[in-house]
C-alpha cells in the first residue's frame, strides 16, 4: 500500500518537473512563438523588453525564476548593486527589501495571502444558477406543452374507478382491496 502511494507521488513530482523544464525551456526558445507574440518584449512590440520588466515568471512552487524581476536599473539601484557585492552587515533592512524587490515581485507571504477572487467565482455561479432557473421558467410557461389530460385528478380518480368495476386483478392487485359492499377501501 505505502509503496504504491510513495512511487504514485514519485512518479507526479518527475512528471511536474519534467513538465516545468520543458515548459521553461519552450519559454527561453521563444517555442510555437505564442509567447513572443503576446509579451511586451516580442519582436511584434520591439526588439528590447520593456523596461523595467522581464519575461518574469515565479510561482510558489517553483520560486526562483530565470530572470530578475527588473533588469533596467536607475542610478539609485545600481548603487545600492555595488553596496551589495560588499558586507552585507553594512546593509539596511530598506536596503535588504529593495535589493530583494530587483530580484522579485512578491515575497512568500504576498504569494500566499487570500485573495478575494473566490468571490467572484461564487458570483458567477449564482449568476448562472440563476439565469438556468429563469431560462428553466420561460421554457415550462412557452416552450412546454400543457398537461396532459390524464395527469390531472379527475382523470386519474375515474381510471381508479374504471379499475374497480372491471375487477382487475382481484387475488392480489387493487380489486382484492377494495370493498364491494361497502364502496371503500378495506381495513
Amino acid at each position: 500500500m505505502w509503496g504504491r502511494t510513495h512511487t504514485h507521488t514519485h512518479t507526479h513530482t518527475h512528471t511536474q518537473m519534467f513538465f516545468r523544464a520543458v515548459w521553461s525551456l519552450v519559454l527561453r526558445k521563444g517555442g510555437p512563438r505564442m509567447r513572443q507574440i503576446h509579451s511586451p518584449g516580442s519582436a511584434a512590440h520591439s526588439k528590447e523588453k520593456m523596461p523595467p520588466y522581464t519575461n518574469y515568471h515565479a510561482q510558489r512552487s517553483y520560486p526562483m525564476p530565470d530572470e530578475p524581476f527588473c533588469t533596467e536599473l536607475n542610478a539609485e539601484q545600481r548603487a545600492l548593486k555595488e553596496k551589495e557585492k560588499g558586507s552585507w552587515t553594512q546593509l539596511t533592512h530598506d536596503e535588504k527589501v529593495a535589493l530583494y524587490r530587483l530580484q522579485f515581485h512578491e515575497t512568500f507571504a504576498e504569494m500566499n495571502r487570500r485573495s478575494n477572487e473566490w468571490k467572484t467565482v461564487m458570483g458567477c455561479v449564482f449568476f448562472f444558477f440563476g439565469f438556468t432557473a429563469l431560462m428553466i421558467w420561460w421554457q415550462r410557461i412557452y416552450v412546454f406543452p400543457k398537461k396532459p389530460v390524464t395527469l390531472t385528478d379527475e382523470w386519474k380518480a375515474q381510471q381508479l374507478q374504471r379499475i374497480l368495476d372491471m375487477k382487475g386483478n382481484p387475488v392480489q392487485g387493487l380489486a382484492s382491496r377494495w370493498d364491494y359492499e361497502k364502496k371503500e377501501w378495506k381495513k
